[in-house]
């Protein structure tokens, strides 16, 4: 009788703990093994947010990544990520192990897009730009752009956001809102455009907006840094004479999806930024310019220039009277114009 006892209570405290065996081996082989080593492609999920594990698990097995659904939700559970799913985009290999997967998502590793935002894009080039990752809601960006709340928030002093979405790389997800990529942008003009800089400008004459408004046009005018401090001494010199500064992006700056050369009609256009038709600087930065324009602003060349034309080349001549001015336009049009036909003919 006792020897049946004993029989009875090691069967019953052995029995579960050969199982736990068993269940813990089965489940190690299955962490380690790989979905599908026979596919070689990447799959996409999104994770909503509030999402429960019992839905994150049917949409990974949905979408192919996820077989046995105990066995994953055994895994997730012994790894202590029950209630830590981060919301997201992820993207997963499709010979991933599910251990591998578990990881991703509990230190939530969701997908990151590389953006570059390039120099003296304006605000309708930065939305367009994020735009093509779907990362923003374009309705939103350009609502915000103009919001005074969120301008003073952000502390810009313009009554634009154009100008401080900071030209740079940047890695952005699916899972953050318009409003904190523009902030991530804007944190970015900060970081790099200092209070020291600011204070700068300010002892030549000009305040925040118009510093940032001032290095826009000399982004916009040249993409060449060697060039810059000369086009920031032009625009000065004409600053001090009272002279129009004559910036051909500002006469078609807040023309809607505007492609082409500027034309002489577009420089009697009637507009606050058309710097043909206004004395001194526009009202507002018509891009977002790089460092180097910035720099320019604050340290001009020490010349006398007061005109420059294009040489065709991206640089420019620069003159100080409107003779030499008048000749050089002339004489590089004519240049470029048989460059043109002698293209023509090539084709």
């Amino acid at each position: 009788m006792k020897s049946r006892t004993k029989k009875t209570l090691f069967y019953f405290f052995s029995l579960p703990a050969i199982a736990a065996v068993v269940f813990g081996a089965l489940l190690f082989i299955y962490a380690v093994t790989p979905m599908d080593s026979a596919k070689d492609k990447s799959g996409v999920v999104d994770i909503p947010t509030g999402t429960s594990l019992i839905r994150v698990i049917n949409i990974l097995h949905n979408a192919g990544l996820v077989q046995n659904r105990v066995l994953f939700h055994a895994l997730v559970v012994v790894k202590g990520g029950a209630r830590s799913v981060r919301a997201g985009e992820y993207e997963f290999a499709a010979d991933i192990s599910p251990s591998v997967l578990v990881d991703k998502l509990l230190h939530g590793e969701i997908k990151q897009y590389r953006v570059t935002i390039f120099e003296d894009s304006s605000i309708s080039q930065v939305a367009s730009r994020l735009r093509e990752y779907k990362l923003i809601n374009e309705k939103d960006f350009f609502e915000l752009a103009q919001d005074r709340e969120f301008l003073s928030f952000l502390d810009i002093q313009s009554a634009s956001i154009e100008g401080h979405l900071f030209p740079d790389t940047y890695f952005l997800d699916r899972s953050m809102t318009t409003r904190q990529i523009m902030r991530i942008m804007v944190e970015r003009y900060h970081s790099r455009v200092s209070p020291e800089m600011i204070r700068k400008a300010a002892q030549k004459g000009l305040n925040a907006n118009q510093f940032v408004t001032f290095a826009s046009l000399v982004g916009k005018e040249s993409g060449y840094a060697a060039e810059k401090p000369m086009i920031a001494a032009v625009f000065y010199n004409r600053l001090k004479k009272g002279m129009p500064l004559q910036c051909d992006p500002t006469a078609v700056y807040d023309l809607k999806n505007f492609k082409g050369k500027v034309k002489r009609f577009h420089y009697k256009r009637e507009s606050p930024y058309n710097t043909y038709q206004i004395r001194g600087l526009p009202p507002g930065p018509i891009a977002s310019p790089g460092l180097d324009s910035f720099q320019a602003v604050l340290n001009p060349a020490g010349v006398d220039y007061l005109y420059f034309v294009s040489k065709g080349d991206g640089t420019h001549f620069f003159s100080s009277s409107l003779v030499a001015h008048n000749d050089a336009t002339i004489r590089f049009r004519n240049m470029m114009n048989r460059e043109e036909k002698t293209d023509e003919v090539v084709r």
